[in-house]
């Protein structure tokens, strides 16, 4: 163990010199909270000003008097759609949808028809679709003015037409809500733990091969495994501090939320932190011996990192599960590393328990892989010295 502590003194001193691992843990460990919760914030805040906003564009209100004092009635302010409004919907230059007033509005309103109107929009422009609700609510609240008016003039009580009294219920406390605009956070810590420890894991296995050093280090008197444990402890512990900076950014970063709703509704403490690094500190130990095993029969660095793109790949997709499932978490989640990791942190950010054996399911199956590889990683160096 002094020779792999020799070796993993070594090996860490050599990763933290390296400037493209430094650059990844700044960039991917500590900016990532403050720039994904600022972005997230900033989208938040949009949406909420969009749902707020009292104005309406409106193309022919002339030929309604009587819908335009209705929303002025409503504290709307109406505004005239632009002569060109279906081709800025197109481009996505216009962020409110437009409500299009057919003449004739006013006589068949008098006479006891339905006028027609246009609320037009485009599906693709997201910044409009999210006002067609708003819109739509406006409208309705014009159609049962209307009605009741008329029903009161032929002296029927409107409650007639209505036969139940429908009321909603939300089982989801803000936590929950909370969740489904930051269950992305997950992914993205996952995501620079992954990369934050590729550099390290092969450049001290493939990149000393072909730097032509991995030679000399196998004829000195260590032991195999001293020597895969010290490099191992070494990639693991920049996955590690990688981990450590990602989840610790989120506490600060919360003091640069811009919506007030999302801060009220996103809570991240210590306890959140911690339990984050309860799942990602064995995974990042797996990954960085995987990744290991991988590049230890390659040749050359770029070798290694085209192999290991497989490991990358489903690190990424695997998480992916979670979004197309829509039976909601499955027993057998738990049993898939990465997929594991990110369902019990969207149960973290969800505020929702999960007992020990839920726990200890991902962190078995990572300390067992991580053994598996470091084994093989020794073998692979028994059988380069042995050529």
């Amino acid at each position: 163990m002094n020779r792999a502590w020799i070796v993993f003194r070594k090996e860490l001193r050599d990763a933290l010199r390296d400037r493209r691992t430094l650059l990844m843990v700044v960039l991917s460990s500590v900016a990532i909270g403050p720039i994904v919760l600022i972005a997230l914030s900033a989208l938040v805040a949009g949406i909420e000003a969009r749902a707020e906003s009292r104005d309406l564009l409106v193309a022919g209100l002339e030929h309604a008097p009587t819908l335009r004092n209705f929303l002025e009635r409503q504290t709307f302010r109406v505004l005239a759609a632009p002569a060109d409004y279906e081709r800025q919907l197109a481009d996505r230059k216009l962020g409110d949808p437009v409500l299009v007033v057919m003449p004739g509005f006013e006589s068949e309103l008098a006479l006891g028809e339905r006028p027609l109107v246009e609320l037009v929009s485009s599906s693709a422009n997201t910044r409009a679709a999210g006002g067609l609700r708003r819109v739509a609510r406006v409208l309705q609240g014009f159609n049962s003015e209307i009605a009741m008016l008329r029903l009161a003039h032929r002296g029927v009580a409107p409650a007639l037409l209505e036969s139940l009294q429908v009321e909603e219920r939300d089982l989801a406390d803000p936590r929950s809500r909370a969740a489904q605009l930051t269950g992305m956070l997950p992914f993205f810590v996952l995501m620079a733990v992954l990369y934050g420890a590729l550099n390290a894991a092969l450049d001290t296995t493939a990149g000393e091969r072909e730097r032509g050093s991995l030679e000399p280090l196998l004829m000195t008197p260590a032991s195999r495994h001293a020597l895969v444990l010290g490099k191992w402890g070494a990639v693991a512990c920049v996955g590690m501090l990688i981990a450590v900076l990602s989840c610790f950014s989120f506490l600060p970063a919360q003091w640069l939320l811009r919506s007030e709703t999302l801060a009220a509704m996103f809570q991240f403490g210590l306890r959140e932190a911690a339990l984050f690094l309860a799942l990602l500190l064995p995974l990042a130990a797996m990954l960085s011996a995987l990744m290991m095993a991988i590049a230890i029969r390659c040749k050359s660095f770029k070798e290694a990192q085209a192999n290991n793109t497989v490991v990358i790949l489903a690190v990424s997709m695997l998480p992916l599960i979670t979004v197309f499932n829509q039976e909601g978490e499955q027993a057998w989640h738990l049993w898939v590393p990465s997929l594991a990791q990110v369902t019990l942190m969207a149960r973290v950010l969800k505020g929702e328990p999960f007992g020990a054996p839920d726990l200890l399911i991902p962190l078995g199956i990572a300390g067992v892989a991580t053994v598996l590889c470091v084994a093989y990683v020794a073998r692979q160096l028994r059988v380069a010295a042995l050529r």
